[in-house]
């Protein structure tokens, strides 16, 4: 059973906030096209700051102030047939930000939601980090430009319309799109397009709607590319009709990152069925072909000498070592009681459901490429510097995606595809095999965090961390915004990843003196900023020893929790989970119940799940798996300040739970003599049917702060410390290894040469 709240929106007098006046333009066009002047971001309420970093400035609030200064490039046209269009400088990647986007227009608009036409812009310099997706903020970075931009379009058109009726503006009124005066007389805004276009562009002062004149914004909407998406219209990169773009496939190395040395059979591969090319590129060998199918034949017949590669003879058990020996220490042995927590939390893929992949026309002049990226700049960038190419010459166009989760900031699959069709002279529709994605694609790095919380008696004196890091690759354009931003930073000069760190970790709790540390070695992998980056490893250590500090004061984890939170949001969505999910019920012997919090970039969450862990449900056979425990019921309730679409946001909420599930019990790579043992979803475990939850409840808590806040990412964390917590309270032993299944290799792994498994003969066997 799955089940959703949508609590009644409500919110305290001390946050409604009335009109608030902008600045926005209306552009010279030939139809009316409108855009925001957002200077400086809106004030904050005064108050006394908290020490806690983030509380002052987190990693959302630095990417919207790298976006501000362009958010008046981005622009709202009403067109002459009704319609309105908008191009997104951000990545759809299944989140629902298009539909999210389009509700902001209608709201602003008073034009329905069906007529509002949201498209993804190609890559635009000139909007810098205007155009990069991540951190959970594509909606609150464009929340006021969007809404101003259509603002000041709705103005131009009462203006347009006042004069077509001969009416008084301030008696006509826009509904549904259509401009009505109080003697009946109505005109669409199609018919006003031109005449509110301007040959000069102007500034206009706009009033922004109140929150309770909303019918749009708050409101449940089903995403605006649903039915697209159901009957297999919607256009993802492979489904382009680029001419003459065909089926092209990389033979990949057998350990990350190897070099090709020599191909023994390159005149045989061109000779094989269906295939047109072949070329070595820089990583590895390229095969276009008639079909992916006989690229996959190609691809297994190729004879390559590798060089070595980069993670070459490294396994688990060696990287581990390095990571203990590159732990910061956590200090001087306290002189009160304490207690701590080592973990483990081991390499897991990042591969989205649609492959990687990419299409790329590159001609000696120019390169045009389209994919689904997060980071667009960067990746024209990189691939015009790749082709010898001038900027101006490289054209990326941003495609819709099949999922993400971090996966997308990385374009190297567009490079590959510029690459491949440069050396070929023709275009190509690269894709990556499933395998490729496992062995050679971006994994999140293995870590160790150790805890250590200082107390005496029912005070909490101190909570230190220590998280060490497998680095993470911050090369796709947000260590740039780290850099652009530097001096207002107050961080100091930490680099990328310890900036980044610091700015999406916080301390909830009144824990004392707070410090947390993040130390990273080894490069020597294809790593990424997978779903919540640290948040998932970092929360759930300290979650866990926030229950064994709550066992060793002899309290209650879900009362000590709440005695210990810093603030009314965050103790109302512990208190729901607690409410809904009935904590403290007696369950029996083998299951129990875990509860966790987890607030970051202005929202927060808690999680409470149940948890089966007797031998009949962890020895339960599985094909080629390891069924181990099964969460039998998740509730979850995040507040993010204000929902724009509540039931996209409850589809995040969802997929975050079944993340925090996977990476608590199941998914990971194993590292073994230099490659990953995994090669497909049939020995990758994602959270499936045998441990998905048979009762899961979202509750979408009521309206706090009238702005929103981060989503995307925010219910990984508190999912995965939740279920971490329910083990350890059913097992009476404290998990310190992640996922929890990671020792137990369920299935024979498929070899690396070839590098990619036959593709199955019936269709009905493991389909690869």
């Amino acid at each position: 059973m799955t089940s959703v709240d949508r609590s009644p929106r409500r919110e305290s007098a001390a946050h409604v906030v009335g009109r608030r006046r902008f600045l926005g333009y209306v552009l010279a066009a030939p139809t009316l096209v409108a855009a925001a002047e957002l200077g400086a971001a809106p004030a904050a309420e005064a108050g006394i700051p908290s020490p806690e970093l983030t509380e002052l400035l987190d990693l959302n609030d630095v990417m919207t102030a790298a976006a501000l200064p362009t958010s008046g490039l981005i622009t709202v046209e009403v067109r002459t047939d009704g319609t309105v269009s908008f191009a997104l400088p951000r990545a759809e990647v299944g989140q629902g930000i298009t539909t999210s986007t389009a509700m902001l227009i209608a709201e602003e608009l008073d034009v329905p939601l069906e007529r509002i036409s949201v498209t993804l812009a190609d890559a635009r310099p000139e909007l810098l980090f205007n155009q990069l997706t991540g951190a959970s903020n594509t909606t609150v970075s464009t929340y006021h430009p969007i809404r101003v931009a259509a603002a000041v379009a709705r103005g131009r058109l009462l203006r347009a319309a006042a004069i077509e009726l001969g009416a008084a503006v301030t008696d006509l009124t826009l509904k549904a799109g259509v401009v009505t005066d109080l003697a009946g007389r109505s005109i669409g805004i199609g018919a006003l397009a031109e005449k509110a276009a301007s040959t000069t562009t102007g500034r206009i002062p706009v009033e922004l709607k109140p929150r309770e004149e909303f019918t749009v914004i708050g409101t449940p909407r089903g995403r605006v590319d649903a039915l697209a998406a159901v009957t297999g219209r919607k256009k993802f990169a492979m489904d382009l009709d680029v001419p003459d773009a065909r089926p092209t496939m990389v033979c990949r190395p057998p350990t990350i990152n190897g070099k090709v040395g020599s191909v023994a059979n390159l005149a045989g591969i061109l000779a094989m069925p269906g295939v047109t090319d072949a070329a070595v590129i820089s990583t590895g060998v390229a095969v276009r072909a008639e079909t992916f199918g006989q690229c996959i034949d190609a691809v297994r017949a190729l004879e390559v000498t590798w060089r070595p590669g980069t993670a070459e003879g490294q396994s688990d058990e060696t990287v581990l070592k390095e990571l203990r020996a590159a732990e910061p220490p956590l200090g001087l042995p306290p002189l009160t009681p304490s207690v701590e927590g080592k973990f483990t939390f081991h390499f897991r893929g990042n591969s989205a459901l649609e492959p990687n992949c990419a299409v790329a026309d590159v001609r000696p002049d120019r390169a045009e490429i389209w994919a689904s990226l997060k980071s667009p700049i960067v990746a024209r960038e990189a691939i015009a510097a790749k082709l010898g190419l001038p900027l101006h010459a490289v054209t990326v166009h941003v495609t819709e995606g099949g999922g993400s989760f971090g996966r997308k900031l990385f374009f190297d699959a567009a490079l590959e595809a510029a690459e491949a069709s440069r050396k070929m002279g023709k275009p190509v529709k690269l894709m990556w095999h499933r395998a490729d994605d496992c062995r050679q694609g971006r994994a999140h790095p293995m870590a160790t965090s150790r805890v250590r919380i200082d107390y005496l008696g029912d005070t909490v004196l101190a909570y230190k961390q220590r998280h060490t890091s497998v680095a993470t690759d911050f090369g796709h354009g947000l260590g740039e915004i780290f850099t652009s931003l530097a001096a207002r930073l107050p961080v100091g000069d930490i680099g990328f990843s310890e900036t980044f760190f610091q700015l999406s970790q916080s301390m909830p709790y009144a824990f004392g003196a707070s410090s947390r540390l993040l130390n990273e070695t080894n490069k020597d992998f294809n790593t990424g900023s997978m779903r919540n980056v640290y948040s998932p490893d970092a929360t759930c250590a300290r979650e866990l020893v926030v229950d064994r500090l709550a066992a060793r004061m002899g309290k209650d984890p879900y009362r000590f929790r709440h005695d210990f939170l810093q603030d009314d949001r965050a103790r109302a969505v512990l208190d729901k989970v607690a409410e809904a999910g009935e904590w403290g019920r007696t369950m029996p012997a083998g299951t129990a119940q875990g509860i966790a919090f987890h607030s970051e970039y202005h929202s927060v969450s808690a999680a409470l799940v149940e948890i089966d862990c007797r031998p009949q449900t962890v020895d339960r056979p599985v094909r080629d798996g390891v069924a181990g425990p099964r969460v039998t019921k998740a509730v979850f309730a995040v507040d993010v300040g204000l929902a724009v679409n509540p039931r996209g946001l409850e589809a995040q909420m969802m997929g975050c739970v079944m993340d925090g599930i996977a990476l608590a019990l199941t998914s990971s790579l194993h590292l073994r003599d230099g490659h990953f043992l995994e090669a497909s979803w049939d020995n990758y475990f994602y959270t499936r049917q045998w441990n998905t939850p048979p009762e899961l409840r979202i509750i979408v808590m009521p309206t706090t702060t009238g702005e929103p806040g981060g989503a995307g990412e925010l219910g990984v964390a508190a999912s995965m410390a939740a279920v971490a917590c329910a083990y350890g309270r059913a097992t009476g032993t404290m998990p310190t290894s992640f996922p929890i299944n990671h020792g137990t290799l369920s299935f024979t792994p498929k070899p690396t040469v070839p590098p990619v498994p036959a593709s199955p003969t019936d269709g009905l066997d493991h389909a690869h």
